[in-house]
């Protein structure tokens, strides 16, 4: 069976990433992404070779570009002796075929870039057959591309010749890789169901973090809960969620998961294939944003989460905006960012400086959500006690002669509990 995704040597080493300007953008936006796309492209160890931005007015439905200005590229990028020309922006399958005819290069978009790079980072089984679906579902409509090589066979007979035959085939296959993967991750996502109905059991309060990627979120993860998560300076450098428990003050505790990064243009259909991985920030109570308050493009980073966050039904979360990286920021960037969100807290993952703040912050978060009770309990029925500490905060405790008083915040599914030794309300 031909390979799915590209008909592309199998090792690029060199590239020509070509940038698109259109008038709807920002000044320095096509700039900016260039930029994100030369990052994304050397992290599949590609070595760029030469970077352009064109100035796009009208789309040519052809090639995107107007012949004159493709014909430059492809000049170019032979001079360069490039493998591949990278574009920043998506190209119908009629465009990357069109493209690959008249260069003779292998021609990819920025969603396949992403794709790759998924597919190098995914290591669960659930993140795995994500790719996977992704990476069939934008194959599909492209099969073509690794067919152009029979079109001379096609005959005029009812079958259409050897390759229309063979071609159809391919599809046909590929519709049923499709349909069981989504069966697959169906049975993955029920699995990790019954997981979470086993921690709700104890209802725990759950946070998400979430951010743009590279913005130091599994830093922070490491540095809040001591865990071991894979955090390279690299885009999308861990993709499958992490959960961990951070123990607050009063031994109030928290679920804390680490999501994918996001990313501007980050495909729709990867968002789709990749719904069942952000459950966790659906379900999350609330949420952490990261920010790294020295990249110059936080404020593009700043929308594109909110926009991510829109379209997986969590705008409405409450969210505790958070910038990281301070021990490096300079005081204009400081004030770029509280001009930016107003009410945000400032930290360092790497030195640790804000997070006292932060974890008080996310105290008063957990609070807000529970009901303020006050209790007596028995002397002997300690294990209450030790429930009630659990599953809330309790921010007052006093040994006296009728039993142990405590005051505090728990969730009301725990009511039924604990209404034998309520006192006051």
């Amino acid at each position: 069976m031909a390979d799915f995704l590209t008909d592309k040597p199998a090792n690029l080493q060199r590239a020509f990433l070509v940038g698109v300007q259109t008038d709807d953008m920002a000044a320095d936006e096509g700039a900016e992404l260039l930029g994100e796309l030369k990052e994304l492209v050397e992290n599949l160890r590609i070595t760029v070779a030469r970077t352009t931005l064109v100035r796009l007015r009208h789309a040519n439905p052809a090639m995107l570009l107007g012949s004159g200005k493709a014909a430059e590229i492809i000049e170019l990028a032979k001079a360069d002796e490039v493998d591949v020309i990278i574009f920043d922006k998506a190209l119908s399958p009629a465009q990357q075929r069109n493209w690959e005819e008249q260069s003779g290069l292998a021609v990819i978009d920025r969603q396949e870039v992403i794709l790759e790079i998924f597919a190098d980072r995914a290591q669960t089984r659930e993140a795995i057959l994500q790719v996977a679906l992704a990476r069939m579902e934008y194959s599909l409509p492209r099969l073509t591309r690794a067919w152009t090589h029979l079109s001379r066979q096609r005959g005029k007979g009812a079958l259409g010749g050897e390759g229309e035959t063979q071609l159809e085939q391919d599809r046909r296959i590929v519709r049923d890789r499709i349909a069981h993967l989504k069966r697959e991750l169906v049975n993955v996502v029920q699995q990790r169901d019954v997981q979470r109905r086993k921690r709700q059991r104890i209802p725990v309060p759950t946070c998400s973090i979430v951010g743009y990627t590279n913005a130091g979120k599994s830093t922070l993860l490491n540095t809040l809960t001591g865990a071991q998560v894979l955090a390279a300076d690299k885009l999308f450098a861990t993709l499958d969620p992490t959960t961990r428990q951070l123990v607050l003050r009063g031994n109030q505790k928290v679920l804390v998961t680490d999501t994918v990064g996001f990313i501007r243009r980050l495909p729709h259909d990867l968002v789709e294939a990749f719904k069942a991985t952000l459950e966790e920030v659906i379900v999350a109570d609330f949420l952490v944003h990261v920010l790294d308050v020295t990249n110059p493009n936080v404020e593009q980073h700043h929308a594109t989460t909110l926009s991510v966050l829109q379209e997986l039904g969590a705008a409405e979360k409450t969210t505790l905006t958070v910038f990281n990286k301070i021990d490096a920021a300079t005081p204009a960037m400081l004030q770029r960012a509280r001009a930016l969100v107003p009410d945000a807290l400032f930290v360092s993952a790497r030195t640790r400086e804000g997070l006292d703040a932060l974890e008080e912050r996310c105290l008063e978060l957990i609070a807000e959500a529970n009901t303020s009770t006050e209790l007596v309990v028995p002397h002997a029925r300690y294990d209450v006690i030790a429930r009630l500490h659990e599953v809330g905060h309790v921010q007052a405790e006093e040994q006296q002669d009728d039993g142990v008083h405590l005051r505090g915040r728990f969730p009301p599914t725990q009511a039924a509990f604990f209404a034998p030794f309520v006192v006051k309300r």
